[in-house]
């Protein structure tokens, strides 16, 4: 009798001890967490000449990079915030500091799924993109062509959101997007730069309404991201925005396409290719005239940069 008491003792304090496992299990897993992640980069290159027969020009390029983001989860609810700043120059003999490249960029977005068996997600987004300095159309470095905020670009949308991993890949479709275009320098405002309406001026050139500052677009938006590992410690990401105004042009696509390789040589040392292109009807492209300082407006162009570095990262 009394080593069927003691068993049934043991069986009961097991099943409870079970049971508050199982209970601290689900609450661990259910508890919800902020994570942050951050990554700074350098590359450099550089060219010295020296009684070089071929002859060339010395020259030493800087990029710096930072990337951060923080993110919360909680079963079918989830918030991706990030934020992305890359700075880069180039000085060559003979010639001034140049800008290569120039991004501010902050991205939000929210997700909302009714259960666990469905990889669809209600989603809202908001992304702001800009730059810190002046930019010009080398070697004038006399008149800014761009400015902190002008141009600027916010996009602000809601819609359905498709992700399994979104680490990995996403698929993001908004039928009501707005886009809002700042140019908050005067002067590039008056000249009707990146779209908005230029200056009206009277017959003796007296200014009678100043340029437009900020430009709103109704439209859609379709977005897609995809990351996956080609061969051992060789990464390729590609991320493409696609949007069309609803009342000015529908049909006309600004298209935003950037494909990036990540090489990883160890912890620290990487190398990175990347490709970008833009087109946006509202950005026109001058040429110089063959006049001096003078430049004439030659229509909206496909826009394409490139970009090759070798540096440092750190993760922290």
């Amino acid at each position: 009798m009394r080593t069927i008491v003691f068993l049934s003792i043991v069986l009961l304090c097991q099943f409870l001890n079970g049971q508050t496992t199982d209970k601290d299990s689900v609450a661990a897993i259910e508890k919800p967490k902020w994570i942050q992640k951050n990554r700074v980069s350098l590359d450099i290159s550089e060219v010295t000449f020296v009684n070089w027969s071929s002859g060339g020009s010395n020259s030493i390029s800087g990029l710096l990079g930072l990337n951060s983001s923080l993110n919360y989860d909680r079963q079918n609810f989830f918030w991706k915030n990030s934020g992305k700043i890359r700075y880069g120059v180039n000085k060559q003999e003979a010639q001034n500091l140049r800008k290569t490249e120039d991004i501010l960029e902050i991205d939000s977005k929210m997700g909302y799924r009714k259960d666990s068996l469905t990889n669809w997600f209600f989603s809202g987004h908001v992304n702001l993109k800009s730059q810190f300095t002046n930019g010009y159309n080398y070697p004038n470095k006399e008149t800014p062509i761009s400015k902190f905020m002008a141009p600027g670009y916010m996009f602000i949308g809601a819609g359905a959101e498709y992700g399994k991993d979104f680490e990995k890949f996403s698929f993001y479709f908004s039928p009501l997007t707005v886009k809002t275009t700042f140019v908050l320098d005067e002067a590039l405002a008056n000249k009707g730069a990146f779209g908005v309406d230029p200056a009206v001026y009277d017959a003796d050139g007296n200014l009678i309404r100043s340029g437009q500052r900020i430009r709103n677009e109704v439209g859609i938006l379709v977005s897609h991201f995809f990351e996956t590992e080609m061969f051992e410690n060789i990464k390729i990401s590609t991320k493409l925005n696609l949007y069309t105004d609803y009342l000015e042009n529908f049909g006309n696509v600004d298209v935003d396409w950037l494909v990036a390789f990540d090489f990883k040589v160890n912890q620290f040392v990487r190398a990175s290719l990347s490709s970008h292109l833009k087109y946006d009807d509202d950005i026109k492209i001058s040429t110089p005239t063959g006049i001096d300082g003078e430049y004439v407006e030659r229509g909206a162009k496909v826009q394409w940069k490139q970009l090759l570095g070798i540096g440092v990262a750190f993760n922290f």
